[in-house]
């Protein structure tokens, strides 16, 4: 994990989506989050497209905000459908298996845009290594996405998420009036745990407390008002 400073970093959390489907197949959440779509857009889409666009789209991305956006996986249940269509392999399944990734989607069905977007994928290092970035951006607000879907049969290898879920935060420089909260992360040379992605989920989902380790030489302190 690259050290880009010696000083705590923060920002204050103005605005948090969550959505946590349990066992949702994609059909199913097409049809829950469709109408957060413009007509059309959504029969397009992979399931943690509509769970990310549909989180991100309460925050109302605009041309000033950073994104960034974390998976650690990306949309795997497209690929599987994709593969198990062989030997009469599908085009439909194929063109959605190349699809942008989550919230490049919401990006697109909404025809929003930002000044700049970062994508970040990765393993036990992704939730430190995506608040590092959201932390250093230099715009007023970042806007923090990320997610993953639950995969078939790529699970047993390791290579697709046990679980899906979605989330979305606003984060700014300043506190305001009335925040939700603050995330600041802070060198340690005593941190040695890793804080997994679904872990993090349930922190910003059940809008707990924490203050521990987030991967090696790096500490979370993340608190609610």
């Amino acid at each position: 994990m690259p050290r880009f400073c010696s000083a705590m970093l923060e920002r204050y959390i103005q605005q948090l989506s969550t959505d946590d489907p349990g066992n949702e197949e994609p059909a199913a959440t097409r049809e829950r989050l469709k109408s957060s779509f413009p007509p059309g857009s959504a029969r397009r889409m992979t399931q943690l497209g509509m769970l990310v666009g549909a989180a991100l789209g309460k925050l109302q991305p605009c041309e000033s905000d950073t994104l960034v956006y974390a998976s650690t996986f990306g949309e795997s249940r497209a690929l599987e459908g994709y593969l198990d269509s062989f030997p009469s392999a599908s085009p439909t399944l194929f063109q959605t298996s190349i699809h942008p990734s989550g919230a490049q989607q919401a990006l697109i069905g909404h025809q929003q845009c930002v000044r700049e977007f970062i994508p970040q994928s990765g393993g036990d290092q992704l939730v430190v290594q995506a608040l590092l970035t959201a932390l250093l951006a230099p715009t007023p607000r970042v806007l923090l996405a990320g997610g993953e879907e639950r995969g078939t049969w790529l699970v047993a290898p390791g290579a697709a998420s046990e679980r899906s879920f979605a989330y979305a935060l606003a984060l700014a420089q300043k506190p305001g009036a009335v925040p939700l909260g603050r995330i600041a992360l802070l060198p340690d040379a005593m941190s040695h745990g890793m804080l997994a992605p679904s872990a993090w989920f349930d922190l910003l989902h059940c809008r707990q407390p924490f203050d521990g380790p987030a991967a090696s030489g790096w500490r979370l302190q993340l608190s609610w008002s």
